[in-house]
């Protein structure tokens, strides 16, 4: 089996797009991952709450084995994450569960580089790392490094159970951190 897999990027659209790029395009380049996201436009915001949801597991997430959530300094607080999070990992009868992983960015706030706040990535992700069903990591320009990341989530996913109990967003969340 290859360690090359279709990935789905799931990031913040404002603040993170430049490290989506870099992101896919370095996964491109050195041929590790095959990238695919959901851009501003692609859904029309007006939608149902549901038929959304509905939308990226069926036509976004469909093809993907791994989730990557790029996280920056609001990524929590985004509902779409929280949406494509808890799609990616629901095992349904036309699509299976992708692996998943965060990556936090270089502009993910924090003091000790060794260290963040739980409270200050998306809920769902920190739920997932809890049950070991995901894994976090500092950024890497390594793609070599990235390629494994990705890798280790493609075969965890059939090891581990994810944990998708939590309500899904509403909408979109401010703060300086979640709270359960």
């Amino acid at each position: 089996m290859s360690n090359r897999h279709k990935v789905f990027v799931s990031y913040h659209h404002a603040l993170d797009e430049a490290y989506k790029t870099k992101f896919e395009r370095f996964g491109s380049i050195f041929d590790v991952l095959v990238p695919g996201s959901v851009n501003d436009g692609d859904i029309d915001s007006n939608l149902p709450a549901e038929t959304i949801r509905q939308k990226i597991r069926d036509e976004y997430l469909r093809d993907t084995s791994v989730t990557v959530v790029l996280i920056g300094a609001e990524t929590w607080q985004r509902k779409h994450i929280d949406w494509e999070i808890g799609s990616s990992i629901r095992q349904t009868e036309n699509n299976p569960r992708s692996g998943l992983l965060g990556i936090l960015l270089p502009t993910y706030p924090r003091t000790d580089p060794t260290k963040y706040n739980p409270h200050t990535i998306p809920p769902r992700l920190y739920d997932n790392i809890k049950c070991e069903f995901a894994t976090i990591y500092n950024w890497s320009d390594n793609p070599t490094t990235v390629q494994g990341w990705i890798h280790d989530a493609y075969v965890r996913k059939s090891t581990k159970q994810p944990d998708n109990s939590r309500s899904s967003f509403g909408k979109n969340r401010t703060g300086a951190a979640w709270t359960d």
